[in-house]
């Protein structure tokens, strides 16, 4: 379908994350899909050629589709505002938010709502306090299993089952390969649900809840970006009102952490129909095989609609801003 009010896009993908790969498959999608809807797109890596370029070029908005610190942490959603151009996606100090898996949960946590029981751990704390004398503690205070994931980051990175307490030792040298802060938090068994918020300037709404079921029974990085090592159920077989109470979860998150435009937060839903908040991710992954894309096929969308009612919502944000200043 075809914009008779195309905008000239900026689409950035890329970066020097972990998350690279990813985002380039992202940003292709996202242009594939505004280029579709009349829009003119140029994709553009945030390399240090990206800010004099804006600057000069003054494109009409931008979308960001990074994944990992290079888009997620509010550091270029930053200087993107300082440049004055229309961005689609939360601002920097709620991408600071959501970035902190420690910070969101603390924030969902005290709103009343689920988040699992955890301890963050920071590298130096680990190594100055003894390992052996950490880790007992935390098998004391966290009896069962557990998963254990960077405090930062995504795709799964650095995130371990653990199962057996001898186990926990490796799976946080592993996590500390991606993080300097740990995060180990009781596992909680159910459903692992994602909700993607759309919100293109008449309130968030929440897209079909999609369900997660991994081959290898873990929804590891291999298994979010490998076609056919995940079985995804758009909607998801839970029951209706189970479905009802995830997406009011996922529009609450997405509200209590000051969000806008587009996320998607990832809960599990346990046997009595609980959502238990895991995280918010600003920037989700848009590529062929990511969660929110199925979520907007599977709400009676497309790609192409949403992504340019998002731009536009972005453009029309911006104008309000300059006559209100």
């Amino acid at each position: 379908m075809s914009d008779s009010n195309g905008l000239n896009v900026v689409v950035l993908a890329g970066g020097i994350s972990h998350e690279r790969d990813v985002s380039l498959r992202s940003g292709r999608r996202v242009a594939d899909a505004l280029t579709s809807a009349g829009h003119t797109v140029t994709l553009r890596d945030p390399d240090a050629g990206l800010l004099p370029f804006l600057a000069d070029t003054r494109p009409d908005v931008v979308f960001p589709a990074l994944h990992g610190s290079s888009g997620e942490d509010g550091s270029l959603l930053g200087l993107l505002d300082a440049l004055g151009i229309p961005t689609v996606g939360s601002t920097a100090a709620a991408a600071r938010r959501a970035w902190s898996k420690p910070i969101a949960s603390s924030l969902i946590a005290a709103s009343g709502a689920s988040v699992p029981e955890s301890i963050v751990l920071s590298h130096e704390s680990f190594r100055e306090l003894g390992a052996a004398g950490v880790l007992q503690i935390v098998r004391d205070a966290l009896p069962g299993e557990l998963v254990v994931k960077p405090a930062m980051g995504g795709s799964a990175q650095g995130v371990s089952i653990v199962t057996d307490p001898s186990d926990l030792a490796r799976a946080m040298v592993d996590a500390f390969t991606y993080a300097d802060v740990v995060v180990v938090e009781r596992r909680i068994l159910g459903t692992e649900i994602a909700v993607a918020i759309v919100d293109a300037g008449e309130g968030p709404v929440a897209l079909t809840p999609v369900e997660i079921d991994p081959t290898a029974g873990i929804y590891s990085f291999q298994a979010r970006y490998n076609a056919g090592e995940t079985t995804f159920y758009a909607p998801s077989r839970l029951d209706s009102a189970a479905i009802e109470t995830v997406a009011a979860a996922a529009i609450h998150a997405h509200t209590t952490l000051g969000l806008r435009d587009l996320s998607r937060v990832d809960f599990i839903v346990d046997a009595a129909g609980v959502p238990w908040f895991l995280e918010a991710n600003v920037l989700p992954g848009l590529t062929e095989t990511s969660l929110v894309p199925l979520a907007i096929e599977a709400s009676a969308t497309n790609a192409a609609a949403v992504y340019s009612g998002l731009v536009h919502a972005a453009v029309a944000r911006a104008a309000r801003t300059t006559a209100r200043a």
